[in-house]
Order: structure tokens, then C-alpha cells, then sequence
């Protein structure tokens, strides 16, 4: 399998692996690898385009098996260079997929229910693989800061990847995050700035810094890096298949902030098909918001092909993204496959919450108890067919949301004798 290198202004020989140039979502214009994001001729977003012609489907499936049991298992796949793995980086991924039969009997889901507990991975949610893609670009393309935006898991992983890489970070999150996201993406050592605003308000402060000269040599992870970073979301993809026995899965659910994981859960499933490692059948996603900040969902329930922007008003702040960049590319993907967005309200996210650790053990943090909630609306509605194998998304902890659940408590408050326990009913 040949290595491809692309040039590029800041390394005149960046090896990203298979990784053949970026492509325009729109228009389908091409450019070099570099650290860019926007088409230079519609503005629409770039993406990695890549070159697998030259591989054999059985040769590859034993590479991969053969590989760590982290993301860099499917480095083939991925625009990152061979030796990867060599590299100091948290080596996240190949997290449980749960066979979640309690659940299941409680849903009254009959074709097999499992979720991708994301929360295994080294800060405790899925954007350790996204930013593992982007701090390989950021080497590549010779930058020193790794930054972002983010509503706080995205700065932990930032925090995290930076230090244990040797580099320097500088993220940005709203000022108002759950304290427990605060301090785990203070505790990397590196700078955590609160900006006066939401998650929207953030983003647009970093797209401004990154055209500033106060922003030169800084890779963000989800602004000029954004389309090697998104790349992470697939592994995702590739790692329920392989875990399912190279097999797709009938029905997926998946939370939606940006939308970008779900487009690129879909883009990994479709790399599969052509790759023949797994057999081309028909498949189903679904998308699952908050109704509190539910842009998506209200777009697809009301037919139109433009998200309309909202401002976030729910628990589930890891999804609080008024203005998702990927929504139009989302209800593009649900209607193809034949799936829906949906959306719950807190409350129902807390019942969510507290129904997937009482039945499996899995303490989700707040976007989890929206997947979870929507799954459950999905069945009643008759919308998601319980005879069918479904994988529900997990994407981080819940000790970071403790707030979502913090009317739980005691049982009781006894004395320590036999007689008080017995009172209390424990017996």
C-alpha cells in the first residue's frame, strides 16, 4: 500500500497516509491538503478525500485486527501518517459496545440493543478521537498551539492531547459550563478562557483570532484543522462494525451538537460498504436533540432543508450548538437512510439518565440521557423498529453533569443498629 504526500505551505511533504486532498461538500472543488476549512470557490466545507484503490479488502481486515486495540488500528483509513501510533497521544477508542439486554427488556427492544460507551476513553468522551486526528495535522502542518472552542468536553480532550504531546493550549468555552467540565479541562495545565456568551458566541470569537496575527501558529482543532478533526467521529463507525463482526448495524442513534459525528458516522459506513469489509445493506440513523436547543429536529419535523438557528436553553450542554454547522448535511442523511430526528425535554433526559445506570450500570453524562430519551420516544412512536439490531451512542461521563442528576441521594439515614435498619424499611 503506497504512501501518498501532498504538498502544502506550511511542510512541503505532509504524509497524512491515504488522505488524498480535500473536497468541497458543495461543489466538489479540490485543494491540497492544508490547514484550511472553506471552499475557495462557494465557501462550503472541506472534507478529506482519500485514495484506497490500491487496497485488498482481506489483506486490510487482517491489518486492522492485527492492530492496537485503540483508533490507530484503522490508521489505513485515517489522514494520519504510518507511525502514528509511535507518537506520544492518549491512544483513544475501541471502547466497550455494551450488550444491553436490561435495557432492551425495558424498551421492549427484541432485535438486539447495544450502546458505544464512550465514556472509556482517556478524558471521559468521544472528543479524545477527534482531537487524536487533529494534534496529527497540527504536527504535520507545524503548528505549536492546539486550541479550540468548545462546550467543555472538547476542551478537556484539547487540554489533555496538548500536554501529553508536548504543546501548548489555549481553549475557549462559555463562561456559565458545569463546573466539573471547568476543572477537568483546567487540570492539563494549559490556558482555559471563559467567553461572555454561548457556545456560538465562542466560536465566532475563535474564527475571528484564527485571522488575527494573535492567532498565528495555532492549530484549531475545530476551526482550520476541523476536516482532519472530524475524521475522528468514523472510527466510531468502523470500531460497531468490527465489534458487531464486520456487520452494520440496522439502526443507530446518535446525538447531534454540530451534527459533524453523525455525517461522518454515515461516511465511515459508506468507506466499509465500498471497501467490502462489511456487506451493503440498508441501514438507519437516527439524530437526537434536547428540546432546548432542538434546531435540527424542528427543521426535519417541519420538512425544510435549512436549520433555522435557536438559542440553547437546556441541561444538555454538550449539544447546546444553536447554529450547527452540519444540520442541513444531517437532515440529508436521515431522510436517506429512512430515519428522523427527534428531540426530548430535560426532564425526560434526567429519567434517561438514571434508566440506563439502573439498567445496565452506565452513568451517562446529560448527552447520553438525550440519546437514551430519544431511542425511548422513537420506539413509542413507532419509528425505530424494536426487532432490529440498534446501537445507541454514548459520548461521555456523567461525574461531568452531576448537576442534571443532583436530587439523587441516600436511601436513608439510619443509626447503626439492626432495629433502626429495620425501621427504615431495608430489611
Amino acid at each position: 500500500m503506497a504512501v501518498q504526500t501532498v504538498a502544502s505551505t506550511s511542510n512541503p511533504a505532509v504524509d497524512l497516509g491515504p488522505a488524498a486532498a480535500l473536497s468541497c461538500r458543495e461543489c466538489g472543488h479540490r485543494v491540497p491538503l492544508g490547514p484550511v476549512f472553506a471552499c475557495e470557490e462557494c465557501f462550503g466545507p472541506l472534507e478529506i478525500a482519500y485514495d484506497f484503490s490500491a487496497y485488498d479488502t482481506e489483506e486490510l481486515r487482517r491489518r486492522i485486527e492485527a492492530g492496537p486495540a485503540n483508533i490507530w488500528r484503522y490508521a489505513p483509513l485515517l489522514p494520519v501518517p504510518a507511525d502514528v501510533a509511535d507518537k506520544p497521544n492518549l491512544n483513544p477508542g475501541w471502547t466497550k459496545l455494551v450488550k444491553a439486554d436490561n435495557l432492551a427488556r425495558e424498551l421492549g427492544v427484541t432485535g438486539g440493543l447495544f450502546v458505544k460507551d464512550d465514556s472509556g476513553n482517556p478524558t471521559h468522551s468521544f472528543k479524545d478521537r477527534v482531537v487524536a486526528q487533529a494534534l496529527e495535522a497540527a504536527r504535520a502542518f507545524g503548528f505549536t498551539t492546539l486550541s479550540c472552542s468548545s462546550t467543555g468536553n472538547l476542551a478537556g480532550a484539547v487540554g489533555a492531547a496538548a500536554a501529553r504531546a508536548g504543546f501548548r493550549s489555549c481553549v475557549f468555552i462559555p463562561h456559565d459550563l458545569e463546573q466539573g467540565k471547568v476543572v477537568m479541562a483546567a487540570v492539563y495545565g494549559g490556558e482555559l478562557v471563559g467567553i461572555e456568551g454561548n457556545y456560538d458566541d465562542v466560536n465566532r470569537f475563535c474564527s475571528e483570532l484564527i485571522g488575527d496575527p494573535a492567532g498565528e501558529g495555532w492549530g484549531f482543532v475545530n476551526v482550520n484543522l476541523r476536516p482532519y478533526y472530524a475524521e475522528g467521529s468514523k472510527t466510531l463507525a468502523y470500531e460497531i462494525c468490527e465489534q458487531l463482526g464486520w456487520r452494520l448495524p440496522d439502526q443507530i442513534v446518535v446525538p447531534i451538537a454540530s451534527g459533524s459525528q453523525l455525517t461522518k458516522i454515515d461516511k465511515g459506513l459508506q468507506e466499509l460498504i465500498k471497501l467490502g469489509l462489511v456487506e451493503d445493506r440498508p441501514y438507519v440513523i437516527f439524530g437526537a436533540q434536547a428540546e432546548g436547543c432542538s434546531p435540527v429536529s424542528t427543521a426535519f419535523k417541519a420538512g425544510h432543508d435549512v436549520v433555522r438557528p435557536q438559542k440553547p436553553n437546556t441541561i444538555a450542554k454538550s449539544l447546546a450548538i444553536g447554529n450547527p454547522a452540519d444540520g442541513p448535511y444531517v437532515l440529508d442523511i436521515a431522510r436517506r437512510t429512512g430515519g428522523a430526528v427527534e428531540d426530548v425535554t430535560d426532564a425526560e433526559v434526567v429519567d434517561a439518565i438514571k434508566l440506563l445506570a439502573r439498567t445496565e450500570g452506565i452513568f451517562a453524562e446529560t448527552a447520553g440521557g438525550v440519546t437514551v430519551g430519544v431511542t425511548r420516544k422513537l420506539l413509542k412512536d413507532g419509528l425505530l423498529d424494536p426487532a432490529k439490531t440498534t446501537v445507541v451512542l454514548n459520548t461521555g461521563d456523567g461525574l461531568k453533569t452531576l448537576d442534571a442528576v443532583a436530587g439523587t441521594g441516600l436511601s436513608a439515614t439510619i443509626r447503626p443498629t439492626l432495629d433502626s435498619f429495620r425501621e427504615a424499611g431495608l430489611a
